[in-house]
């Protein structure tokens, strides 16, 4: 699963609007106006299904900005409607699909707020993450999307284990980790490469310390032989690569450590007083 479905169907029944009205109260007491709408829509007052059913005529049409107008409209005129409801999300989904990211954000979070107990609150909570996902940016660029997306992924996956949107939410949160390790092994490199040395030991050791299970742990692992060698603090090179070497051993970044150990009559040792070894064996 990839991104939102949609959710709801059309208003079919035209005598159950009765039926629905003073079922909601509590949604006027938190009612807010159209907030995806570019200009409000003058009012016209008109029949609750009708005003949903035009909405999702305009979202099977495609015309996203419009539909979400329309189930704007829905709660401004009808907040006592079970429909109004609906039409919090829905809103919230035709944002979401012309990339709107805030107006969505802001409506489904709308709905986990006044419906905490409703059967698709984890939907809100999954057009969330989505929303932050989908505006995550290379390591090269600030990663506060990136951590908002963790954050709302996690929520997902605690609230809602067995959701149907669990199992997207588990990959895209190691997705995740793996992005934000990636920004620190950037920033590590730069530092190596400028002859900072500790402030890069300081990098890959949060990406063997909070990132450990992500692709990058290999090479953190060989760029701390890299550092510790040319501090000349043998023993910590030394452990860094036997750790890489018992974890990886058939990665090219343990030969690569290995050969830069012999290269200065070395070999891959662990001193299990390190750090390394430490914070490798307190995780698994």
């Amino acid at each position: 699963m990839s991104e939102a479905k949609l959710l709801f169907p059309k208003f079919r029944n035209m005598r159950i609007r009765s039926a629905f009205v003073g079922a909601m109260a509590v949604a006027s007491l938190a009612f807010v106006g159209a907030c995806s709408s570019d200009a409000e829509l003058p009012y016209d007052e008109r029949p609750v299904e009708q005003i949903y059913n035009s909405a999702m005529d305009m979202l099977a049409d495609k015309n996203y900005i419009k539909a979400a107008q329309e189930f704007d409209e829905v709660e401004r005129q009808h907040p006592y409607s079970i429909w109004a409801r609906r039409a919090t999300l829905m809103s919230a989904y035709s944002n979401y699909k012309v990339n709107n990211y805030d107006e969505a954000i802001l409506g489904a979070q709308r709905y986990m707020s006044l419906h905490p107990g409703s059967k698709e609150v984890a939907y809100a909570y999954y057009l969330v993450a989505l929303c932050y996902y989908e505006q995550i940016s290379d390591v090269g660029r600030d990663q506060k999307m990136t951590e908002e997306a963790q954050l709302s992924l996690s929520a997902l996956i605690q609230r809602f284990p067995q959701s149907e949107y669990a199992r997207d939410a588990r990959l895209k949160f190691d997705l995740t980790r793996d992005h934000l390790a990636g920004k620190e092994m950037e920033i590590g490199r730069y530092y190596l490469k400028s002859h900072d040395y500790i402030a890069a030991i300081n990098r890959f050791r949060v990406v063997l310390t909070n990132f450990q299970t992500t692709t990058h742990t290999p090479e953190a692992l060989h760029r701390l032989v890299e550092a510790y060698l040319m501090l000349g603090i043998k023993t910590e090179a030394q452990t860094a690569a036997a750790v890489l070497g018992y974890n990886f051993p058939g990665s090219d970044w343990y030969q690569d450590s290995y050969a830069l150990l012999a290269s200065q009559g070395l070999k891959p040792e662990e001193n299990k007083d390190s750090w390394i070894s430490r914070t490798w064996n307190s995780v698994f």
